[in-house]
């Protein structure tokens, strides 16, 4: 073999390496090593938004730039008002200023690689906040949020409790495309299989709003009446317009009709202590120190974990008044 054809093939086994271990690891090692550590207050970030379609992301807004003041980040904010292609827009404005790393909170899951890849092109890494997406691993640094499809499969399990494994549901989706509504939906319908007498009736979308929870349960009323026995949502704002519609329909929520959500907003709380919310399963907002915390390491060239997990719990009617006085979104 020629010393040409020996160098190119030991080449390829070089770079095939490389990509398995960036694929393989949980703890990653150093993307880049300063001989000069950099502070909280040398960094410059730039973050992309979804906007404001809930209160759980205005929580998750004010995490991130509260948390940014208090260290001393130069945070340069963009709100993509639910539209992707601002999202995209707003990272490729990023990559011009050259910030040291960008976070995004993505809209939906598809339609990344390319900004993606033009970012680790310009040597910026990316984490991504909450939301995943479908993009190869080298292209994502960190990903920082929530397991969703367990999310699902706890409130698959405490929905199973309050029908006694035995119902009609009507699943309240969040927006198309999402991670979160994908694998809450998973989660959920994974679970499913072990409780053959609970059955989802149908599932739509209701965009993870409060406005369209009210308007696709109104629509799903007419076509499908009033013969279920809960509503399954992905989030609480949904189940809180669901539960508003019911009310003027004289059906009592939490008693007549079951309600689980996924979030643990504020107001989740009170309509449990109101009675109309069976449960909320937590889905933590409060990023923002994991995610600068997981910035400064990763741009000083530090171990880091790829998977930053968050804390959450389940909340139930019977300690909800207990429980109230300790939310802070």
């Amino acid at each position: 073999m020629s010393q040409h054809a020996l160098i190119k093939r030991l080449l390829i086994l070089v770079t095939l390496l490389s990509l398995v271990a960036c694929g393989s690891s949980e703890a990653s090692q150093p993307v880049t090593a300063n001989k000069t550590p950099k502070t909280y207050a040398d960094l410059v970030i730039g973050y992309s938004q979804i906007g404001a379609e809930s209160r759980w992301r205005t929580a998750n807004t004010l995490s991130i730039q509260e948390s940014a003041q208090d260290l001393g980040v130069d945070l340069r904010f963009a709100d993509a008002q639910q539209e992707q292609i601002n999202q995209i827009n707003a990272i490729r404005s990023f990559i011009t200023q050259k910030v040291d790393l960008i976070g995004v909170s993505p809209i939906v899951a598809d339609g990344w690689d390319a900004v993606f890849a033009e970012a680790k092109a310009a040597g910026i890494p990316i984490i991504v906040v909450d939301r995943t997406a479908n993009v190869p691993d080298e292209l994502i640094t960190a990903f920082i949020g929530s397991d969703f499809v367990l999310e699902g499969e706890r409130a698959c399990e405490e929905m199973a409790q309050l029908l006694d494994q035995k119902g009609t549901i009507i699943e309240l989706e969040g927006t198309v495309g999402s991670a979160p509504a994908r694998d809450r939906k998973t989660g959920f319908h994974n679970c499913l299989k072990k409780y053959p007498e609970m059955q989802v009736l149908v599932s739509k979308s209701g965009d993870f709003t409060r406005a369209q929870g009210k308007t696709v349960l109104q629509g799903l009323i007419k076509q499908y009446g009033t013969d279920f026995d809960a509503i399954y949502a992905h989030n609480d704002d949904m189940a809180l317009g669901a539960i508003e519609l019911l009310k003027e329909l004289g059906i009592k929520p939490g008693v007549e009709v079951k309600i689980v959500s996924i979030d643990a907003v504020e107001d989740a709380f009170k309509a449990m202590i109101a009675g109309d919310l069976n449960v909320t399963v937590e889905c933590n907002p409060l990023l923002g120190p994991q995610f600068f915390e997981t910035a400064l390491k990763i741009v000083n060239g530090e171990p880091f974990e790829r998977w930053v997990k968050s804390n959450e719990g389940i909340f139930r009617q019977a300690t909800a008044d207990q429980d109230l006085p300790k939310r802070r979104y």
